[in-house]
């Protein structure tokens, strides 16, 4: 019976570590005025039709982040840098390409996703004379 309240008490206790990104829902990070909004998701769940359109390749063994970057609430345009790295700390350096829409603007780059594994992004953003970083890590799968 301890075996299991023990278990219990470290599952109850460990969650928040666990949830702690999920619970960071917005997926954004404020510096002052400007907003980074940001997510990561397998290439596969593109439509074909606007992975052709931004030119991105679809496969179960590559990754999309997207950056938007927000000042007051409106578009703004921005330099993007990043990389991305796995647990053995292997960098890849990650190549921003800026997407202009109406009414939007976003920076989309693709990494690879070989295995299933946490990496960590490192993003830098520079607005103006304003320059930010911010980390998030994201647990990446290979999709089907």
């Amino acid at each position: 019976m301890s075996r299991l309240a023990i278990f219990l008490l470290t599952a109850c206790l460990g969650l928040p570590v666990l949830a702690a990104d999920a619970i960071k829902g917005e997926r954004q990070e404020t510096f002052g005025d400007i907003t980074v909004h940001y997510s990561t998701f397998n290439s596969t769940f593109l439509q074909p039709e606007i992975a052709k359109g931004t030119e991105l390749i679809r496969s179960k063994n590559q990754g999309v982040i997207n950056i938007s970057v927000l000042k007051d609430g409106k578009p703004q345009m921005a330099q993007v840098s990043g990389a991305v790295k796995d647990l053995t700390s292997a960098s890849i350096p990650l190549s921003f390409r800026q997407i202009t829409e109406k009414g939007a603007i976003y920076y989309i780059a693709q990494y690879p996703v070989p295995q299933q594994e946490n990496r960590t992004f490192d993003i830098t953003v520079k607005t103006g004379s304003s320059t930010n970083s911010f980390s998030f890590n994201q647990e990446l799968f290979p999709g089907q």
